[in-house]
């Protein structure tokens, strides 16, 4: 078996910009694990917020190529358990390697990894588009470059009622808000009762990821639903999320990977929560990976590769928010384009 890294920087359609930063280029680490003629993917994007690197990744990656070698023949649940110790302080470099080993294993058994899964996409929810933060014009330009039935808009400015108003005024598509810990308790349940009457079907993480207190109140006195991102990044930060917030954004990086996020999402269904799934701006091969969890979830924001200008492979493909899979087995992933810097790693396992 091989393990191969290749860095990739992934280039933006436009300018990337949230509350806390903006961003033209998006690094991302793609995994291959190689085995005979079959190889499994993943992906995980540098993320400054979270201290996530791709030379971290790499090196955490490099360090346990024995720990990969020995367990290559275990599902991938055990295969989680065994390598969670060693990358418990790097999600992002689990979740690529995670993502990976799913997709090698559902090729092994020669069947889609949803499929493998046992699970059911006819009720699969359609994606949302992102539109970041700019000016109030060229969020307009945005939104008609790209008419779409569902769309999550950027907020955390002096202007954010202003642009939900103006943005309204060109479509009658259903709006998701998400202020990347931007607002205030007070701002958050004020701005929620303009939203509403805008059309706005839920907030996302409106407040700092530790604001608790706050949180609840929000929780108690919103007219709109809340969901948690930043506050929801591990699997024992579901249970804390419980009645502070209504759903949980599990988002793959965060988690350490697919396996973890299955475990997430099914006990925020147990405790009566709306669930989702987030993208960090992953090309196809992250983006094909969200996509087998499809069947578990109520919202889904998986527009990452839409975002790019250069992708890295091909997998599913999305056509007005509808999710269309790959015939290939696996996460149906194939690369189309070599590292650009031409530095990938390669180990034989």
């Amino acid at each position: 078996m091989q393990l191969i890294l290749r860095p990739y920087e992934l280039k933006l359609e436009h300018t990337f910009r949230i509350s806390r930063e903006a961003r033209d280029i998006q690094p991302s680490l793609v995994v291959e694990l190689k085995d005979g003629d079959l190889s499994g993917y993943g992906e995980a994007t540098s993320n400054p917020y979270y201290g996530a690197t791709i030379e971290k990744m790499t090196a955490d990656l490099t360090a346990i190529e024995l720990d990969i070698k020995e367990n290559k023949h275990l599902n991938p649940e055990d295969f989680w358990k065994i390598i969670y110790p060693h990358l418990k302080n790097n999600m992002f470099a689990l979740c690529a390697l995670d993502l990976a080993f799913n997709d090698l294993y559902a090729r092994k058994k020669g069947m889609k990894l949803y499929q493998y899964w046992g699970y059911n996409i006819e009720n699969n929810p359609i994606t949302d588009y992102t539109i970041g933060i700019d000016t109030i014009e060229k969020m307009v330009s945005k939104l008609k470059e790209k008419p779409w039935p569902l769309y999550k808009i950027k907020l955390g400015t002096k202007e954010d009622i202003k642009i939900i108003e103006e943005l309204r005024k060109h479509t009658d598509a259903v709006f998701r808000i998400d202020a990347n810990c931007g607002w205030s308790v007070d701002e958050t349940i004020k701005n929620a009762i303009a939203l509403k009457n805008l059309g706005v079907e839920f907030l996302e993480q409106p407040l700092k990821a530790e604001d608790w207190d706050g949180q609840k109140e929000v929780f108690l006195k919103s007219v709109l639903p809340v969901v948690a991102d930043e506050s929801c990044q591990i699997e024992e930060d579901v249970a804390k999320c419980h009645n502070y917030f209504h759903g949980v954004n599990v988002k793959l990086v965060k988690c350490g990977g697919l396996t973890s996020a299955r475990r997430m999402l099914v006990q925020a269904r147990e405790l009566g929560m709306k669930t989702m799934v987030g993208c960090m701006t992953e090309s196809t091969v992250g983006i094909s990976a969200i996509a087998q969890l499809l069947p578990l979830l109520d919202y889904v924001d998986m527009d990452g590769a839409l975002l790019l200008s250069n992708d890295t492979a091909k997998g599913v493909t999305i056509n007005n928010g509808v999710v269309q899979y790959s015939e290939l087995n696996g996460t149906g992933v194939i690369l189309t384009q070599p590292s650009p810097k031409e530095r990938a790693r390669i180990t034989y396992l």
